[in-house]
């Protein structure tokens, strides 16, 4: 039995409410929207419902 891990393609800081979305062509994450608070240590939130395994 394998298990398939799915990364998180956007998430959301929940203290400042920076938003960011994965680039597949600079192969990282990119600012989407306002950039947030940039004194924030963000706190993402991708565990909520997001479920990065299936079989």
């Amino acid at each position: 039995m394998s298990v398939t891990i799915t990364p998180p393609r956007e998430r959301e800081c929940e203290l400042c409410g920076r938003e960011e979305r994965w680039d597949d062509d600079a192969d990282g994450w990119q600012i989407d929207g306002e950039p947030g608070d940039v004194y924030c240590i963000h706190e993402w939130d991708i565990n909520g419902t997001f479920t990065p395994l299936s079989k």
